[in-house]
């Protein structure tokens, strides 16, 4: 399951599908694309209204479903991944990835549990941020745990230190998976629901937007059994998968095989027509500036911090989404 909105997100769930078909011809499940329907919580409808990016989705063997959003909405589309997932019509294992994702290999060779949840590993330490005394990390994620009722000590990697943020389970939400997405998205949407309007002021002091999704995933990955390397490292984020975020970004610094495979799907002919309607994948692929950035780049002397990367691509004006 992917989301699908009017804008970016259209082109990327285009190249995702493709990348999909491509890359994983043993693939014979289904795929949905979830939009979030036009109402009270959006300004304008987010729905994908070109019939030419709806009718290549198809093509691609992707079915739309529509969900509501109840709770978020263009106030927080981030929680889009979180309503989504009640919208599955039936509770076969589910996996969700992010749109801004390629599929780089055969992904039924992925050795998945869907009993034992888990989630993306390739994140840094963005949240929380300690602010001294009693507002450390284990102060704060002690916190969540117990806000969602969820038992704290069992989820610790005691290999780390205290001071350490990979002592705390943490993840990226760009992928994660279950058997069951009625369950997890319910107590996905329920634990979130208890975090966004916490009042305990180690909560408050810290920044939800755009992390709740992320500060939230563990306690639901930990409920149900699940945990960091649930599956075989080396698989998604690696060999099978890429969560690119952004066209510069992964010019800048991914893989010549990424890149390889990446232009390789572009240039199809029905994928070039709809991806160089948007200015982002129109300037880095087809106008080959990702090539002219990478030129520019040290890929093996980059900042850990993504924003710090974020910021030299700016400086250097290739910061375009």
């Amino acid at each position: 399951m992917l989301v699908g909105q009017n804008g970016r997100l259209e082109f990327e769930v285009i190249l995702f599908l493709a990348s999909l078909r491509a890359n994983s011809p043993k693939f014979a499940g289904q795929v949905f694309i979830a939009e979030p329907r036009f109402n009270q919580a959006w300004t304008n409808n987010p729905m994908i209204r070109s019939q030419h990016t709806r009718n290549l989705i198809a093509e691609l063997g992707a079915e739309f479903i529509a969900f509501d959003n109840k709770v978020f909405g263009e106030s927080y589309p981030y929680g889009n991944k979180i309503e989504c997932l009640t919208a599955i019509p039936n509770d076969k294992p589910f996996l969700f990835f992010d749109s801004d994702t390629l599929i780089l290999d055969e992904l039924c060779d992925v050795p998945f549990d869907f009993s034992r949840p888990t989630a993306s590993l390739r994140r840094t330490a963005t949240w929380p941020q300690p602010l001294g005394p009693g507002h450390d990390y284990s102060d704060i994620w002690k916190d969540c745990y117990d806000i969602c009722g969820i038992d704290y000590p069992s989820s610790l990697d005691k290999q780390f230190s205290a001071q350490d943020w990979r002592r705390y389970l943490y993840f990226n939400a760009s992928f994660f998976f279950h058997e069951n997405p009625t369950k997890f998205g319910a107590r996905f949407l329920e634990f979130a629901q208890r975090i966004k309007t916490s009042t305990r002021p180690r909560i408050t002091r810290q920044s939800l937007d755009p992390w709740l999704d992320q500060v939230v995933l563990p306690m639901v990955i930990h409920s149900f059994g699940g945990s960091k390397h649930m599956l075989a490292r080396g698989w998604l984020d690696a060999k099978t998968s890429c969560h690119y975020r952004r066209i510069p970004l992964l010019y800048a610094r991914e893989d010549d095989r990424v890149i390889a495979k990446l232009e390789q799907l572009a240039d199809q002919s029905n994928i070039r027509a709809r991806l160089s309607q948007h200015p982002a994948f129109q300037r880095m692929i087809y106008q080959k500036q990702g090539r002219r950035l990478r030129g520019m780049i040290d890929r093996s002397h980059q900042p850990i911090c993504e924003v710090a990367l974020r910021n030299k691509l700016k400086a250097l004006g290739y910061w375009i989404r």
